[in-house]
């Protein structure tokens, strides 16, 4: 029997079912202003962020990379309440505020009757673009197992049209065979490798440890990948769901040019919005020069 939510949980239910029912531009507004306060006071994380840009785009000088700083921490709060926001919005106003604007190479492969996977980097978008494209039929989403007092809402919320939750660390054969059933797979590229088969891929040029899954499941589904990349709009606007064309040639018979292939995907996302990327979160922490991780 699947356990309740506990008080705590119910009571967070509650506040955040009561924050959906504030106007779009106050949250937007409140959103940014807790973004500027968390830029001040969230002393870790922003200095996360600032490593991460900085080995990623060196050609910026250090007030530009400053600038990028203080937006990402403006656009998580943004897209965080305006998350909130649409997880109880009704579905009218979720399919208008949330919108699919770029989604041949997805109709396509429906035509064809080709298996799919998303390949959805870690945008702050990413909860609404799986669950815009869960609406349109359910998918299998990954999922890492939330902790803490949201963890009953995330899960409750994330499978709202039916998609079909999957811990990151489940068997990949029972995963496979729900990809080869037609079900969508919303892939995340972007985790932290740590025990599981990775290789020194290039992503913005630094050899980072990466997941060659993404390749093993393509070829083991006969699938598809699309990226699938979410950007929240500035103000008061929604979210936009872009869905690209294929990853080609892939999967090949080479580990290391599919993990390439699949960083240079992502980057070309977080070129398009690099506010917008998880960048408080230690993509390069099983990266060692000279021994040394750059976060120490």
């Amino acid at each position: 029997m699947t356990e309740g939510p506990r008080p705590s949980e119910r009571v967070v239910d509650a506040l955040l079912r009561a924050l959906a029912t504030l106007p779009w531009p106050l949250l937007s507004a409140v959103g940014a202003g807790l973004g500027v306060l968390a830029y001040a006071v969230a002393v870790r994380p922003r200095r996360i962020a600032r490593i991460n840009i900085g080995l990623c785009f060196p050609e910026l000088s250090a007030r530009e990379r400053e600038r990028l700083v203080r937006r990402h921490f403006v656009a998580i709060g943004r897209s965080a309440f305006t998350t909130a926001r649409l997880w109880w919005a009704s579905d009218e106003e979720f399919r208008r505020r949330v919108r699919i604007v770029e989604r041949a190479s997805y109709d396509d492969a429906l035509a064809q009757g080709r298996n799919i996977i998303f390949l959805a980097p870690h945008f702050l978008g990413l909860e609404m673009g799986g669950l815009r494209v869960s609406s349109e039929q359910p998918c299998i989403s990954m999922y890492r197992a939330p902790t803490g007092v949201l963890a009953h809402v995330l899960l409750r919320r994330r499978s709202r049209f039916g998609a079909l939750l999957w811990r990151h660390d489940a068997p990949l054969r029972s995963l496979v065979r729900e990809v080869c059933d037609h079900k969508p797979f919303y892939y995340l590229p972007d985790l932290d490798p740590g025990g599981a088969q990775a290789v020194s891929a290039p992503f913005f040029g630094v050899p980072t440890p990466t997941l060659t899954a993404l390749a093993r499941i393509a070829r083991l589904a006969d699938a598809v990948v699309l990226p699938c990349y979410t950007r929240k709009l500035p103000g008061v606007g929604g979210f936009e769901v872009t869905i690209g064309p294929a990853l080609t040639p892939f999967p090949t018979d080479d580990a290391l040019a599919d993990a390439a292939r699949m960083n240079a995907a992502i980057e070309e996302g977080v070129r398009m919005m690099p506010e917008q990327y998880l960048w408080t979160y230690k993509r390069f922490k099983r990266v060692r020069r000279d021994g040394r991780s750059p976060y120490e």
